[in-house]
């Protein structure tokens, strides 16, 4: 629980020379200039004023680069973040996203303190496709009023009753404000072949500017909605919040929203960054790093924060290698800020509209969509009702249903991976839950050849857990043959629950009924352990569990042998 930046200190020596702090602080000023119009662009789609996202990029950046376990990670509001913010100033007010940011930060930490960040990980990819693409739709959708200048004053949250209202009133659009608007996204895609160094969003948020200002346009600006912007950085004051036990309650489903949201692109963003600088990060420091930028950012009035994949890689195009280009980018930011902030009021809302298009194009993934439609079903399914619950309902039940359904899937997938056979002494494959080839392979080790007539051997392969248990039984219960001894082989079942410990329970049971007695072979660790915890082995004998199944049709052999022995003096005796 280190911060990397801490461990770059401790070797400056070799970390920050070669010219590589001077390359950090150029990279640095890059990405301040890159962030500067998204920071804007965000905080007002958002619902709250254009200094607030540069307050969450500043308080929030430099708190993920100072603490963080990421070398190169670049922290600020993200795309992602919009819906779910604007969703709750909408219901709770400004007060209650930044209690929901507060709750948010201290579940992070909570998770990497509890070590979690590598669990976070295993998060479907469809789910994240899914919930990332649908975020996008609905950020686009949230632009169509400032892009296209329909004057529309209260824009409805839900998807439907917003895009109803956009076609009833896209007979007002305003021509100046949407060739404003198609000119800056024309200046953001064409400007990278030109230079790639400076981004093509802050060309287009001057050219537009400048136009507007010089031709005197009839274009909404910023400062035509929000007046005054202010540059000054301050605490917020706790003295106007009315916090009570259930708006806590309330807050609680966003806040979780938040911190899994937070950390999932965090650690996204990091794992990439990994890839393109061939370095590790430490994901739990990271987390705790994020907890702490979203509770900074909350005190100073900012909006949630998290690790901002595009930038992260502008940061290591530019050369970054260090946590210090993150921290000049914040300082670069918070210069601009209190300089420059009085110009912010010339920008026009098309041209912010304009970025937010072009950053939902590249947040949808339609690539990943698209080859994700020839994964398998089961795929299909999570990513499509993930990408549908997103736009129709909100993230936060996307999310759930979207880890529902993949968890669902997973355990139907598990069980569907049980194949049991029954084999008896001619070789033959009596029942079973697996192909005719997979089948063959079971039958090489001529297991088959020793085994007596009335002997039974069943081969279980794959997990017992409760996702397979009723398969377990529906073969298992299918003991009506004429059989002595059974014998369970379990060599490659690595683990058991409750509930299949449970069904074996009842087969043993069944096997009583029938006075047939069933043996146990090659038991690993784990289903070992389970069984002896619980007083099985003790109850039914360990002369029952055999370490090698060579072994266990010995004694099914020995004992069928007395029993026809047995079967034969009694036939003398009756005679």
């Amino acid at each position: 629980m280190k911060p990397k930046l801490f461990s770059i200190i401790k070797h400056a020596n070799t970390e920050l020379s070669g010219g590589q702090l001077t390359k950090d602080i150029i990279s640095g000023i890059i990405v301040a200039i890159i962030a500067l119009p998204l920071s804007v662009a965000l905080a007002i789609s958002s619902g709250v004023t254009p200094d607030k996202g540069l307050v969450t990029a500043i308080i929030a950046g430099f708190l993920i680069s100072f603490l963080g376990g990421s070398r190169v990670q670049i922290g600020g509001p993200t795309g992602a973040f919009v819906i779910i913010v604007y969703g709750i100033i909408e219901q709770y007010g400004v007060s209650g996203l930044t209690i929901a940011t507060i709750m948010a930060g201290i579940f992070m930490i909570f998770f990497g303190l509890m070590k979690f960040g590598s669990i976070i990980k295993y998060v479907p990819y469809p789910t994240t496709t899914g919930f990332t693409a649908g975020i996008a739709v609905t950020l686009l959708s949230t632009q169509v009023n400032d892009f296209f200048g329909l004057g529309i004053k209260n824009v409805p949250s839900e998807f439907f009753e917003k895009w109803s209202l956009y076609i009833e009133n896209f007979s007002k659009l305003h021509l100046p404000t949407f060739l404003i608007g198609l000119f800056s996204i024309l200046v953001i895609v064409l400007w990278p072949k030109i230079n790639k160094t400076i981004p093509g969003s802050l060309i287009a948020l001057i050219a537009s500017t400048a136009i507007v200002a010089l031709f005197d346009l009839p274009v909404e600006t910023i400062g035509s909605r929000f007046g005054e912007i202010s540059s000054k950085i301050s605490l917020i004051d706790f003295g106007s919040f009315q916090v009570t036990v259930p708006l806590l309650k309330d807050l609680i489903r966003p806040a979780i929203t938040i911190a899994f949201l937070a950390s999932i692109e965090s650690l996204l963003s990091a794992v990439v960054a990994d890839g393109m600088i061939g370095k590790k990060h430490n994901s739990n420091m990271e987390l705790v790093a994020q907890g702490i930028a979203n509770i900074g950012s909350a005190l100073f009035g900012g909006i949630p924060a998290t690790g901002a994949i595009a930038r992260t890689a502008a940061n290591i195009k530019n050369g970054g290698r260090t946590p210090v280009s993150g921290i000049v980018h914040a300082l670069v930011l918070l210069l601009i800020m209190k300089i420059f902030m009085p110009l912010a009021s010339l920008v026009p809302m098309t041209s912010l509209a304009a970025i937010l298009v072009v950053v939902a194009y590249n947040m949808s993934e339609w690539r990943a969509c698209k080859a994700l439609l020839k994964s398998t079903k089961s795929d299909i399914a999570v990513l499509a009702s993930t990408f549908l619950f997103t736009v129709i309902f909100d993230l936060v039940v996307a999310i759930e249903i979207g880890m529902v359904i993949a968890m669902f899937l997973f355990v139907k997938r598990m069980a569907d991976s049980i194949h049991i056979s029954e084999i008896s002494n001619t070789g033959s494959v009596l029942s079973s839950l697996t192909s005719e080839e997979e089948d063959e392979s079971y039958l090489e080790n001529d297991l088959h050849k020793n085994l007596k007539k009335e002997v039974f051997l069943y081969e279980i392969n794959g997990p017992l857990f409760f996702g397979a248990a009723n398969k377990f039984l529906d073969v298992m219960n299918e003991i009506d043959r004429k059989s002595s001894v059974i014998i369970l082989k379990m060599k490659n079942v690595p683990n058991m629950d409750a509930t299949a410990f449970d069904a074996l329970k009842r087969i043993q049971n069944r096997c009583r009924e029938k006075h047939i007695l069933l043996l146990y072979a090659e038991i690993n660790d784990q289903p070992m352990k389970l069984l002896t915890n619980t007083g099985f082995v003790a109850m039914n004998g360990e002369d029952r569990f055999f370490s090698l199944t060579e072994d266990a049709i010995r004694k099914a052999n020995e004992i069928i042998e007395c029993k026809q022995t047995s079967r034969t003096i009694r036939a003398k005796i009756n005679k």
